[in-house]
């Protein structure tokens, strides 16, 4: 098994015993140890462990202060932390359990008993992790295009709708864009949709390489897109949209479609602007934006426009 555990006691002799104990079982593959609470947490902030084996009394940080520093920080949360205590207190006890302790083990301990208890809460955390996964893979499933592996509608339909929330509250800039693939359908006419598929990636690609991790890229429909980027001015907006389009411009790709050129036409809009009042108005006016970049020769950006929109 490639884990690894955590054994925070001020004795090195407990410290010792507990990781021979558990070497001779081979249940992990790192072991680490630490003199107190506060060196135990620096630890696990460099570096998480599968399991923690904590004493109670230590100097300068003990056993509680620990599990609180602990729960304060999202990414340690869900670390079994198993208590180590010379005192059969249960009120103790109580009070580390209502912190976050999973399990208490009084010393001196039994070396078949502490296998045992490291055991269960292995397996517990394998049986978590494995759920922890298989829903976010669910979750990737369900917000996620499978053919580009960008969002998809309903996903984006959600962040829009938030990211224009927080626009709205902080009067910060939400930016919009609006682009589809030229001339898709010849290319789906011409060399089927099998290699249309492979465009349809390939420009998702470019799309996503181009963004910040909060930025959002998702498929509308078809060979539409959509880019929500927040924070980002129009002139920025128009930036990114304008890379993109080069970006895509020069891709290439393998026979049977050496030599075509795949290009893209795109809208801009932003808020905050005074014709928009919501999130319909600002979605209409990139997409009347996309639609002057269509008819005025395709492969190029068009920015919003206050004539765009009448109430």
């Amino acid at each position: 098994m490639s884990a690894s555990v955590l054994v925070i006691d001020d004795s090195p002799k407990v410290r010792d015993k507990v990781i021979r104990t558990l070497k001779d079982v081979s249940l992990f593959s790192h072991y680490r140890e630490a003199n107190d609470g506060l060196e135990g947490f620096k630890s696990l902030m460099d570096s998480p462990s599968d399991l923690v084996l904590c004493d109670v009394e230590m100097p300068r940080m003990d056993g509680f202060r620990f599990l609180q520093m602990v729960n304060s920080r999202q990414e340690l949360q869900g670390i079994p932390i198993i208590m180590l205590t010379g005192i059969l207190d249960f009120g103790s006890k109580i009070k580390g359990l209502n912190l976050g302790a999973i399990d208490y083990l009084t010393k001196p301990f039994d070396a078949g008993e502490l296998v045992a208890r490291v055991r269960v809460q292995l397996k517990i955390k394998t049986l978590q992790d494995e759920l922890r996964r298989a829903n976010e893979q669910l979750t990737r499933l369900t917000n996620t295009d499978d053919l580009t592996g960008l969002f998809n509608r309903r996903y984006l339909t959600d962040s829009l709708s938030n990211e224009f929330i927080r626009a709205q509250r902080y009067q910060d800039n939400l930016t919009l864009v609006i682009f589809d693939i030229d001339h898709f359908k010849v290319i789906n006419d011409n060399y089927g949709h099998q290699n249309g598929d492979h465009v349809l990636a390939a420009v998702a690609a470019a799309a996503q390489q181009g963004l910040r991790p909060y930025d959002v890229a998702a498929r509308y429909g078809g060979e539409e897109f959509v880019m929500v980027i927040p924070g980002a001015t129009l002139a920025e907006g128009v930036a990114v949209a304008e890379r993109l389009r080069v970006a895509v411009q020069n891709l290439s790709f393998p026979a049977p479609m050496e030599g075509v050129k795949v290009t893209i036409s795109l809208g801009v809009a932003n808020y905050p602007a005074a014709p928009v009042s919501d999130i319909a108005s600002l979605f209409h006016l990139a997409d009347q934006a996309l639609y002057r970049a269509k008819q005025t020769g395709r492969n190029r950006v068009e920015v919003m426009a206050h004539s765009d929109y009448s109430c």
